[in-house]
């Protein structure tokens, strides 16, 4: 015997679908509100607290000028969709069909659009179809704009020039199109394939379709779904439209005769539109939200690199300016307990000068405590260094002190001691100096693996035998003048 749910259980089944679908909508529309938040201060943060100094900023108005307009994109919701495709396939006409204007170039000529072209196209709060089918509402972006991108051509002169263009492009913006005129060529299908890596959503539009018969037209929709893209994009992806159609016009002429003509109709662009406003509706603050970090990110990485980069080449001239400096001093001063003492400031303010340059505050007292640490992990070199001052100063001090009586013959000696007394202290002061810069480019901190450990590395890559060489030649070159 079959037995039938009664039909007011039925209705209240259905309810209870209808209110857990409301309440999953509702859940994925706050979520969305909060990574959309989340994405703001975020980028807020990064734009106010990027650290450059003048010199660190120069050359990179570029990069910064794009974080501050990712932070006004995300501030008025502003939705980017960039329309890619090869030269003559309409791509302008589709964008001002949806802008309603003209306002992108379009022409016959090879190249019409040479660089990237936008406009805003102001949707409308409700879209309905024809038939009242299918109502869009947008209230996740309100009143936002969506920012529409022309590209030049993928086919056109100079190709990887507007390649770089469009992979820029195409890391912004938070849909692609990429325009068609019929079946698909192996270069629009490695350019498709390309900018799918991007990871962004996209729709495959099939412009002209009233220059086909409806026969034709159908069975190129079908080789493209079925055969060209059929791993790249879904069926839901491709969207037949007619940005520019030409209609044929019964003219009467002024002899009374009648002819045909040939003019532009209305474009047939609602499929693409409700296409769009769908995929916006569904998850435009989240793409948003989304590809603007991601991109913020990149341009982020590459403002730190850049900015180390360039705080590493100043260190690198801080420390060698110590280096030399310590070793000039030692090398002139005959006095053991002077040489130590000498050494010892020239580290310190090496050290505070480094700590500077990477914006993190240090006293002279933390400083010292910092070159304590450092000493004691250097261990052998430390203390070979020590040895070598108490021995070589004391021999030094010797050669100084006779060369009155030895008629200045003690003078020849006393510089090659000095030279090669200064050049092991410059040794350790260049060592001192690549650990203090590594210490503070990592934010005052020696990391999971201990001061030891990070010591030991760099020192382990350091060559001595040459930077003994460079600085023995440039010491030379100082005490040259010196003398003379």
């Amino acid at each position: 015997m079959t037995e039938f749910w009664p039909e007011s259980d039925s209705i209240n089944s259905l309810d209870l679908d209808q209110d857990l679908d409301s309440a999953i909508s509702g859940f994925e529309q706050i979520q969305a509100e909060l990574n959309y938040k989340q994405a703001q201060d975020s980028l807020r943060d990064l734009v106010a607290n990027l650290d450059l100094s003048r010199r660190e900023k120069a050359g990179l108005d570029a990069q910064i000028q794009d974080l501050g307009n990712l932070l006004q994109k995300l501030e008025n919701t502003c939705i980017q969709i960039a329309a890619f495709g090869m030269v003559g396939r309409g791509k302008s006409s589709v964008l001002n069909a949806l802008v309603g204007q003209p306002v992108f170039e379009t022409g016959a000529l090879h190249g019409v659009t040479q660089n990237a072209q936008t406009a805003h196209w102001q949707p409308p709060s409700q879209t309905h179809s024809q038939q009242d089918i299918l109502q869009v509402a947008l209230p996740s972006i309100g009143n936002s704009q969506i920012q529409l991108i022309d590209t030049p051509g993928i086919d056109e002169v100079d190709g990887e020039t507007r390649e770089a263009l469009a992979l820029e492009v195409a890391k912004q913006a938070d849909l692609l199109l990429f325009i068609i005129a019929g079946d698909m060529t192996k270069v629009e299908y490695e350019a498709l394939s390309q900018l799918r890596a991007s990871g962004k959503p996209m729709l495959l539009v099939f412009n002209k379709i009233d220059q086909y018969p409806d026969a034709d037209r159908m069975a190129i929709y079908s080789k493209i779904r079925d055969e060209r893209v059929k791993e790249l994009l879904s069926p839901a992806e491709i969207v037949m439209v007619a940005a520019s159609p030409l209609v044929s016009v019964a003219v009467r002429s002024p002899n009374g005769s009648i002819q045909v003509k040939r003019r532009r109709g209305k474009p047939q662009i609602d499929d693409l539109k409700l296409k769009i406003l769908e995929i916006l509706h569904r998850e435009g603050k989240s793409l948003v939200a989304l590809n603007t970090m991601l991109y913020a990110d990149e341009l982020n990485e590459n403002l730190v690199n850049r900015k180390m980069k360039i705080r590493d080449d100043s260190a690198n001239q801080i420390i060698w300016k110590a280096v030399i400096t310590k070793a000039f001093v030692i090398a002139l001063n005959p006095v053991t307990v002077v040489d130590i003492l000498t050494a010892t400031v020239v580290d310190v303010v090496m050290i505070l000068t480094l700590s500077r340059l990477y914006g993190i505050p240090m006293t002279e007292q933390g400083a010292i405590q910092l070159l304590q640490k450092i000493a004691m992990s250097m261990g052998g070199i430390g203390a070979s260094e020590l040895l070598a001052n108490l021995g070589l100063s004391s021999l030094k001090s010797i050669l100084g002190i006779s060369a009155p009586v030895t008629g200045g013959v003690s003078l020849a000696p006393y510089m090659s001691v000095a030279i090669t007394q200064a050049s092991v202290a410059g040794v350790s002061g260049y060592g001192i100096g690549e650990i203090t810069k590594t210490y503070l480019a990592n934010g005052a901190s020696w990391g999971e693996d201990g001061p030891k450990a990070v010591v030991r590395r760099i020192l382990s890559s350091l060559d001595e035998t040459s930077i003994l060489h460079r600085i023995k030649g440039e010491l030379r070159a100082r005490l040259s003048k010196v003398e003379g």
